[in-house]
């Protein structure tokens, strides 16, 4: 890997291109183009890819639980817990469950199903304490819920755990880490920023224009295991 994100997913897509005509049946090899597109956020062209690698393989809990991500960035949001589901079933130790169960706890979120969500975004903070994105998730949830005190906490410990202070404000998170994809905003701004809103957070940031540009990519798609 090099300092240039843009550089190192060029050399990605040629080298997986390599394998790929080489092997072109080589699932592990499908399985690392779908993760480079999700790199770039190219979830939809992801998804065959995935896919192919689970027709290929049953058994792999990552691939289903990349799938559902990548069906919830593409509007299928109805489908996304399943997969995250299926993957923990198949892998119930495995070190990114946490991000399999925000996932879910994101999906019941952002479908107003706001208790449900609780519970799921709790397991994710226990399971992978120190993800920023988990405790910031957990306090909108929690705000919207009308429990104040316990959102304001939770805030404020991802305000200590982000490196980048995208949680110092409405403004700065969505220059951060977007505005999230264009089939789900809408309710990601009636709930999870809404939620933020309510737990404390407010809506601009003074010192944002004298911080330096982001080059960090957004948290919440984090490596995907084998």
């Amino acid at each position: 890997m090099s300092t240039s994100v843009a550089t190192d997913i060029v050399r990605a897509e040629a080298l997986i291109g390599q394998a790929l005509l080489v092997s072109p049946g080589n699932s592990f090899a499908h399985f690392v183009k779908a993760v480079v597109l999700m790199a770039e956020r190219r979830n939809e062209d992801a998804i065959p890819e995935f896919e192919t690698v689970i027709a290929a393989d049953h058994n792999l809990a990552s691939a289903y639980a990349a799938l559902g991500w990548c069906k919830m960035m593409t509007g299928l949001i109805d489908e996304t817990i399943p997969l995250e589901q299926r993957a923990i079933r198949l892998s119930p130790r495995d070190r990114y469950i946490g991000i399999w169960y925000w996932r879910i706890g994101v999906v019941h979120l952002l479908q107003s199903r706001t208790d449900e969500a609780i519970v799921w975004l709790e397991k994710a903070r226990v399971a992978m304490p120190g993800y920023a994105l988990h405790h910031a998730w957990l306090a909108a949830a929690l705000a919207i819920k009308g429990r104040q005190e316990r959102a304001g906490a939770e805030l404020t410990e991802a305000q200590k755990l982000a490196p980048d202070n995208r949680y110092s404000s409405i403004t700065h998170l969505k220059a951060v880490a977007g505005r999230g994809a264009a089939p789900i905003r809408t309710p990601l701004e009636a709930t999870y920023f809404a939620g933020l809103r309510q737990a404390g957070m407010p809506e601009d940031d003074p010192d944002l224009a004298q911080r330096p540009s982001p080059s960090m990519s957004d948290p919440a798609s984090p490596p995907v295991s084998r």
